[in-house]
């Protein structure tokens, strides 16, 4: 059945994203479906924002369904047809969600969305570990969902009318407008995994198959983005600019705490899920910016920072379901997550491991690839922050600059820890010999993946020009003119900075070859072959290369304060000394674990309303009904 449906909902992703691009810059088109409660239809509407977000659905999930087709195994947890009904039931609601135009309809989909990843997160339910996981991603989910609601209900200005139009004709005065934006954000950052309301992310992603985590990562996430992009521009109108300092202090305590933390994971998939909080920080900090630089009337930067973010949504939504479906591959090959037992599966598994080296390459920002070119615009649109006219705010804006460079260098330093440890060296375990390479179908879904990659990083001119529309529509300002060519990406004509991927690659290319050419041409005889040289210690194995703990000690000592540290240290009697060390979540022990202490014990202070008879709990209604009465009289 999968090898069925799964292809078949690859090609609708195909379709979807056909239709969404060609639909970008025309006008917006509403329809209403007689479908939910009586006098209560959901509405639906088609504008450039949702085009944009509905060509990411369609084009990452064609390449994770075809992906699919070729990964799910008989017997691995949940029915092959039920995993097909929740995997296509999670798709349809997330485009339900970009679709919809009143509360009711948006409410219903993001909750469809939440209940069936949460039923795709538990696949492996019999796992203890798993179904925690899962419990903690539907509580956090349910929470931001409730903020949402209540967002919406500020947004409504004391009317009845539900739709978003009503909401954009409702005139709130500033504090009402800023509260339904502040809970909009604690709504949508729930579900985009933003420091603090992050711990979720971490627990569910790497417990999710593979391609259900790339589908999470790469496209749920969006749909956040989405929603506050819905909010903040378009049913708020124009937002304040005070709103960007707040959504930049946050998103850049994401991009930065994500990355220090992904750098000193041990677990392929939780590296990912970190790397995923960071990039979610990236992309809200662009959003920020945009609005502090509108707030202030700066169109043109506020323009630039926007692209910037919606840029970079698209590149994450490639390489970050690569990246995930690359190390799918590797698990389902080898059965190992943990980074100490694998290593050289590049000669065992050459297509997982050249595809994966182009996500990973993406993901460190590396020209002339699609992770650059959005982390380029950004870092140009805070370069002209110190011009904002309010002195405070052009401070400490440019230390803004400074945490995003930061987080780039770090998530280089990721990548390389991550595709080094994994696929170069040799094999940390003999059981790795047995090793294969991924089958067609996978290897379709991460070709198509992977060029993506690069389509999005050698062609930024076309990429920029279709979100032109956008972010008109959105904010009704725009980038300046430019008549320079097709290959040379100059954002903003009159500051003098510019960008040529094309020229850059075929620099690359005549460096490479004309390297290659002169050591076959000079060196090519002088070539001999030997064993490594061992420093005079003869008994060197594939235990004694570097490992994940140790490109991750660096991390660890310099950013101490993020983490919380246990060691376990051997005993110099030990026969078999082993050293431990396990990185845990401040957050989690100073928010969370006293925040769910105060939950239990509330609940066992209730707990004796449980241990009456039946006769008492007719009282305690009857009573309730009574004095529901008398407030009614």
């Amino acid at each position: 059945m999968g090898r069925t449906l799964f292809p078949l909902g690859a090609l609708c992703g195909v379709a979807l994203a056909i239709v969404a691009a060609t639909s970008l810059g025309t006008p917006a088109e509403q329809a209403v479906l007689r479908i939910g409660l009586p006098d209560l239809p959901m509405h639906v509407r088609r504008d450039g924002l949702a085009s944009f977000f509905l060509f990411l659905l369609g084009a990452g999930s064609a390449g994770i369904s075809i992906f699919a087709a070729g990964y799910f195994r008989r017997g691995s947890g949940t029915d092959a047809g039920l995993m097909c009904l929740q995997y296509h039931l999670f798709l349809a609601s997330m485009g339900m969600v970009l679709l919809a135009d009143d509360a009711y309809a948006f409410m219903v989909a993001w909750e469809t969305m939440a209940l069936s990843s949460y039923f795709l997160v538990t696949t492996q339910h019999s796992i203890p570990e798993i179904r925690r996981a899962g419990f903690l991603y539907l509580l956090i989910a349910h929470v931001g969902a409730i903020a949402i609601l209540l967002s919406f209900g500020v947004m409504q200005g004391g009317s009845w009318q539900f739709t978003f139009d009503a909401m954009r004709t409702a005139h709130l005065e500033p504090q009402w407008a800023a509260i339904a934006f502040l809970l909009a954000l604690f709504g949508f950052g729930a579900k985009a995994g933003l420091v603090p309301l992050h711990v979720w992310l971490p627990e569910a992603h790497p417990a999710a198959p593979s391609p259900v985590s790339a589908l999470m990562s790469g496209v749920m996430l969006k749909m956040a983005v989405y929603g506050l992009l819905r909010v903040a521009f378009d049913l708020l109108g124009k937002p304040e600019w005070w709103w960007g300092l707040v959504l930049l202090a946050i998103g850049l305590a994401s991009a930065l705490y994500g990355v220090v933390f992904a750098a000193a994971q041990t677990d392929m998939k939780r590296l990912l899920a970190w790397s995923s909080i960071e990039n979610l920080g990236i992309i809200f900090t662009g959003i920020g910016l945009a609005i502090v630089f509108h707030g202030v009337g700066m169109t043109s930067l506020g323009a630039l920072a926007l692209i910037a973010a919606l840029y970079h949504s698209l590149n994450h939504t490639f390489i970050k379901s690569l990246l995930f479906l690359g190390t799918g591959s590797v698990l389902h090959s080898t059965g190992e997550r943990n980074l100490g037992r694998l290593g050289g599966l590049i000669h065992r598994m050459p297509w997982v491991a050249w595809l994966t080296l182009i996500g990973a390459l993406a993901m460190a920002g590396l020209p002339p690839l699609n992770g650059f070119v959005s982390e380029w615009l950004l870092l140009q649109a805070f370069l002209f922050a110190h011009e904002v006219p309010r002195t405070f705010v052009n401070m400490i804006l440019p230390l803004g600059a400074a945490l995003v460079a930061l987080a780039a260098a770090l998530a280089a330093y990721v990548m390389v820890k991550f595709f080094g440890v994994i696929f170069l060296g040799q094999p940390r375990e003999p059981a790795l010999s047995r090793a294969h390479d991924a089958g067609v179908l996978p290897r379709i879904g991460l070709i198509w993946l992977a060029a993506g990659c690069l389509a999005l990083g050698l062609l930024p001119t076309y990429v920029i020009g279709a979100l032109r529309a956008l972010v008109v529509e959105l904010s009704g300002a725009s980038l300046p003119s430019t008549t320079a060519p097709w290959w040379l990406l100059v954002p903003l004509p009159d500051r003098r900075a510019s960008y040529s991927a094309p020229v850059f690659l075929f620099a690359l290319t005549v460096v490479v070859v004309l390297t290659v050419l002169a050591v076959r041409r000079f060196y090519h005889h002088r070539v001999r072959r030997t064993a490594a040289w061992d420093c005079g210690f003869g008994r060197l194995n594939a235990r004694m290369q570097d490992t994940a703990e140790g490109f991750g000690q660096p991390i660890r000592n310099i950013f101490g304060a993020f983490f919380v540290m246990r060691r376990e240290l051997p005993s110099p009697f030990d026969a078999a000394p082993h050293y431990r060390v396990s990185v845990g979540d401040r957050f989690w022990q100073a928010l969370y674990q006293p925040l769910g202490t105060l939950v239990q014990r509330i609940a066992d202070a209730f707990a004796w309303l449980q241990q009456g008879r039946i006769a008492t709990y007719l009282i305690y209604s009857f009573m309730t009904l009574i004095f529901l009465l008398a407030l009614m009289l």
